[in-house]
């Protein structure tokens, strides 16, 4: 265990809200254990844009953690030259010129035809569209289009409670096993098309490479994991923040700002990955805190995003804000792989296209806004008056 301060916190309290609790880290403690989440936190930006790029230190080759454990040991868990074999193989699928001359297109065509299904009146917008059209483009993006957007949203949570079940619950843990063990035989039901007809999905360019198989189902898994839960709640957080800053989605219609600034914008806001964790690879020091070999560290992205030493009112949403250092994505070798068809989803077709096609769109009043999470952190619903 490292020589930081013990800082206790409440659960259930972190879940609910964690920004309070971080901003206290960042001012008292910037590196602290918490012994509720048996790991040491690191809450400042220039901290954990420093140690996110020394993969000698802070590992993320982590054999006993829960990603390799529930999900398999995928290219998210491995440094160097290992980690970038994987990735390339990935590249062709997720790279900016695909992207552009590919998926885009069928991102559109996803986002027309569940909009055109979704009827006027009160509605729910992170159930009636953003986690469909987030299911459809991850169908189209791994290659399991034999299977439904239900399924594969389905599969994302339980993964991502999976791997950020740090209290070992047994129910949740299950959840998991479940949604990997319905993700194989999704693959294993594809398989036989994919290999006769190649395309330019995920498994397709994996299957593609020669990847061992065991590695292309971890990958598929870790695309799922990512690819649904977080478009999924950066879509409607993205929707919910300008609808609650008129004059700001003002700036973005009358084209001052773009919707892409407005899309990074949230995202540094309410981070969507909040965490990431590494193992310690070595003996280190940072100031006087001392770390031991193979102890858990947490990269709090959530609290980088709202460091007031680089953002200035860090707690208030501002589409006109630079957001160059912005962490949302990662900042070293593990930067988000499908970060460009990310931006494409959501700011060059799903925000652009929604407020273009909705006569009226306004917050409900009838339910609140749920919002919880830390490691991954977002909107459970949006309940919105929509009108065609």
């Amino acid at each position: 265990m490292s020589t930081a301060p013990r800082i206790d916190i409440d659960p259930a309290a972190f879940w609910a809200d964690p920004y309070p609790m971080l901003a206290k880290l960042r001012k008292e403690a910037p590196i602290a254990f918490v012994p509720q989440l048996g790991s040491t936190l690191l809450a400042s930006r220039d901290d954990i844009s420093i140690s996110e790029k020394q993969i000698d230190v802070f590992s993320s080759h982590q054999p006993a953690g829960l990603m390799n454990r529930l999900m398999g040991h995928n290219m998210m868990r491995k440094d160097g030259e290992a980690h970038q074999i994987e990735r390339r193989a990935m590249f062709p699928t997720v790279s900016p010129k695909t992207v552009k001359a590919h998926w885009t297109a069928l991102f559109q065509a996803h986002a027309d035809r569940i909009l055109d299904c979704v009827e006027s009146g009160r509605i729910d917008f992170m159930r009636d569209f953003a986690l469909p059209f987030s299911g459809e483009c991850l169908k189209s993006i791994t290659g399991l289009t034999n299977i439904g957007f239900g399924d594969m949203d389905a599969w994302s949570q339980g993964m991502i409670e999976g791997i950020a079940n740090y209290g070992g619950d047994p129910e949740v843990e299950a959840r998991c096993h479940a949604a990997t063990s319905g993700i194989d035989a999704a693959i294993d039901d594809i398989l036989p098309v994919m290999r006769k007809h190649p395309d330019q999905s995920i498994l397709g360019v994996l299957l593609a490479s020669g990847m061992p198989m065991e590695r292309v189902r971890a990958n598929v898994k870790l695309a799922i994991s990512g690819g649904q839960n977080e478009p999924r709640k950066a879509i409607a957080g993205t929707v919910w923040a300008l609808l609650s800053h008129p004059d700001q989605l003002d700036l973005v219609r009358k084209g001052e700002v773009t919707w892409l600034a407005a899309f990074e914008e949230y995202a540094r806001w309410i981070s969507p990955i909040g965490m990431s964790p590494r193992r310690i690879a070595k003996p280190w020091s940072i100031r006087d805190v001392s770390f031991e070999t193979d102890e858990r560290v947490f990269l709090m992205f959530g609290s980088a995003n709202r460091d007031e030493k680089h953002f200035e009112r860090a707690d208030q949403f501002d589409v006109r804000r630079d957001t160059a250092k912005s962490v949302a994505f990662g900042a070293g070798p593990h930067f988000c792989a499908g970060a460009f068809a990310s931006r494409a989803m959501i700011a060059d077709v799903a925000l652009p296209t929604v407020f273009s096609r909705a006569k009226q769109l306004e917050i409900a009043d009838d339910e609140p806004v749920r919002i919880g999470g830390w490691a991954f952190r977002g909107l459970q619903n949006l309940p919105v008056t929509w009108l065609h």
